[in-house]
């Protein structure tokens, strides 16, 4: 592969400063340091509306034709996101959903990085197996690695930095994985 990878960085979180959007930011200054091209893609700018298949026959609306074209360019993902009673968040599934539809494989042999980030203890231990299940489904490969940050209220420096040494040098080296793999 020649040229820098590029990477598409979804954040489950809607919220303007919320956990996981600054979670997913600090894995793309991690993978850009690495010398990808990272997209960062906003889903509350994109405002999808929820997948409905008699609003996709009448016609995509422009922010699911952004999105997939968008997600198509991509050759990897960094998904950060919460778990909403133990489970994806709606709007990043609803995101998946419309990416997801034919035609085309948007997803398939890309190579995605999960992570989360939580107010609990669990650090999204619960979301993160059923997003690993639909990208899967969808052909994507997910790396065995995940970072899951607890209690993200104190994780976190008000500027949105890692404190927590150990979590910087996990995001790192799974950064380090999905950028490698991206160049193959």
């Amino acid at each position: 592969m020649s040229g820098a990878p590029r990477i598409a960085a979804l954040s489950g979180s809607l919220r303007a400063h919320g956990f996981n959007s600054m979670l997913r930011d600090a894995a793309v200054a991690q993978a850009r340091a690495l010398g990808a091209d990272v997209d960062v893609v906003d889903l509350r700018a994109l405002n999808l509306p929820i997948y409905d298949g008699d609003v996709e026959a009448a016609g995509l609306p422009a922010s699911v034709v952004e999105l997939r074209e968008r997600i198509d360019k991509a050759q990897g993902f960094i998904i950060a996101s919460p778990e909403y009673n133990s489970s994806i968040p709606g709007g990043l599934k609803n995101a998946i959903d419309w990416a997801s539809r034919p035609p085309g494989q948007r997803f398939k042999e890309k190579w995605a990085a999960l992570m989360g980030s939580t107010p609990g203890i669990f650090g999204t231990a619960r979301m993160q197996p059923h997003l690993r299940q639909v990208l899967a489904f969808l052909g994507a490969h997910v790396l065995p690695t995940q970072v899951h940050i607890a209690r993200a209220m104190e994780a976190f420096t008000p500027e949105g930095v890692l404190k927590d040494e150990a979590r910087q040098k996990e995001l790192a080296a799974q950064m380090a994985s999905l950028v490698a793999r991206l160049k193959g």
